[in-house]
Order: C-alpha cells, then structure tokens, then sequence
C-alpha cells in the first residue's frame, strides 16, 4: 500500500532512516526527540507562517525532530503520527517527560504561586505538564506556577469522551485546530478520546478507517459515544438522536438533532453519511 504523506517523514531531500529502502531521498536521518513548550503550536504543510495549518500540537507533546532550517523545523508528532513544520522556537528538551494534564478548560500559568500575578500564559484542556513540586494550591513546573485544582495525575483519563465534548459546546471552529482556543471535527474527537486514554488518528478519514466497529448505516439504535462520519466529516452522538460536531455551519461546536445535521449536510456539504461506528467501552490500542 502507498504510504501516507502525512504520516511519513520523507521528502526527495531528506527521510527518516528508518524508510531507507522504501522510499527515495537523498538523504535519512535519525530523528532528536523534543518536546512542545508553549501552549499550542500550529503544525504547518509548509515552513511559511502564511502556510495553512493540518494540526496543532500543545504543551508537552512529544516530536522527533528532522531538520531545523530558518526558524523553523521538520518534525513527526509523535501521538498521532502527523508530520509537518513547527516554529523552531516552540520546541524544548524532551525530558523532563510530563507528570500532570490540564483537565480544566482552560488555566493559567504564573510566574509565582499568586493568582494576583500577571499570568505569562493561558494553558488549554490537555496540555501536559512536567510538575517539579508544590507550592500550597499550586503546582510548579518549568516556567512558573499552575493552579493545582486545575490539573490531574497524566495516566488519570475521562473515560465519557461524550461528556467531555459538552463541556466544549460553543468553542471555535478552526481548520487544523484542536485546542479550546479552536477545533475542527476531528480535532474534537481526537482531543476527547485521548483524553479518555484511548488512540485516535488524527483526521476523519483516518479516524473512519481506525476507529471501533461498523454499524448498520441507517441510523438507528445509536447511543453515546458513537461515531457519525460523512465523507472529510465527524460528529458524535450524545445518545439515540443528538450529535455534537465541530462544523462550519455553526463556526463552533455544537449540539444538534442528527437528522438535522444529516439534511443540511446532504444538501451543502459533505453528501451522505459514510459510515457509523462504535467504541468499545473500554480502550484499548487503536480503539
């Protein structure tokens, strides 16, 4: 099978070393583990900030790094395999490896365990944490102090995946984004099911293929959880009749009647529906 450009770290002049032999460049490297340091990061098709945006990476993701050349580098996002450019100044070391999630909405990181202080930056839903100690209500990290109510142990999950889509209704819609800041379809559903530790590709195409079991596609006897696809389009359902979908209709997340969403995108969008699949209740590897 072709491999997938946006999963493979080749180009004609440089490839990871390990595709030597399944693909042409002119030369393989090795990749250098890093890792994300600021809030969000947009991962780019091209090393342009005029460039469109396929994702975003956020604090604490962990990449290997290709090449770095004028500001910016070639990277492979490592959770979800995604490979493009990253500004060369939104990556760090990669240890300390992170110890703590961002489980609120959002939160604030300070420059000293005061909440009266100017904070240096907004932290989003998922943003991972390298946590050195604490400091009464606050835990510190590299770069300053974050309110410790707002965070949780990395291996703690959500396992509703659904709940933690409603608690997104009315964020942004952004092409490529997957941050409260902004989200597209599929950066939902990547967000929230990793959030309740289970794997999840980034883009619908990807996710139709990986994601569960196929279901009858006549909409009926669906429940929570279920995935909904059309073709380049994802929303899931919050129980036998509503869905919850990222979409630039609404230009936010929203809830709304399934068979509402289905005409509408029938007729000014995205066609019929392609498949529905369903998650097994307990994650595992590709689920």
């Amino acid at each position: 099978m072709p491999l997938d450009p946006r999963l493979t770290p080749a180009r004609p002049d440089l490839a990871d070393i390990v595709l030597e032999g399944r693909v042409k460049a002119r030369r393989f490297v090795a990749g250098d583990a890093r890792r994300v340091v600021v809030p969000s990061a947009p991962l780019r098709r091209a090393p342009s900030m005029e460039s469109g945006i396929d994702t975003e990476a956020v604090l604490g993701d962990a990449v290997q790094v290709y090449e770095v050349r004028d500001g910016f580098t070639w990277v492979q996002l490592v959770h979800d395999g995604y490979v493009g450019y990253l500004t060369a100044d939104s990556l760090g070391p990669a240890d300390p490896a992170p110890t703590h999630r961002v489980a609120a909405l959002r939160t604030f990181l300070y420059p000293a365990p005061d909440l009266k202080r100017p904070p240096r930056a907004h932290l989003g839903l998922g943003a991972a944490l390298a946590v050195t100690g604490t400091e009464g209500d606050y835990l510190r990290v590299a770069d300053g102090y974050v309110f410790a109510g707002h965070c949780r142990p990395i291996h703690e999950v959500e396992p509703d995946f659904a709940g933690t889509a409603e608690r997104l209704v009315g964020a942004p819609y952004l092409w490529g984004g997957r941050t409260t800041l902004g989200l597209d379809c599929s950066g939902l559903v990547q967000l929230c099911l990793e959030l309740a530790g289970r794997t999840c590709p980034r883009d619908a195409d990807q996710q139709e293929r990986a994601l569960g079991e196929a279901l009858p596609n006549d909409l009926a006897d669906l429940r929570r959880g279920d995935l909904v696809f059309w073709r380049g389009h994802v929303g899931m359902m919050l129980d036998g009749t509503r869905l919850i979908h990222a979409n630039g209709h609404h230009m936010a997340v929203a809830v709304e009647p399934l068979q509402t969403a289905v005409a509408r995108i029938l007729e000014k969008s995205y066609g019929p529906v392609t498949s529905v699949r369903r998650l097994p209740l307990t994650p595992s590897a590709g689920s």
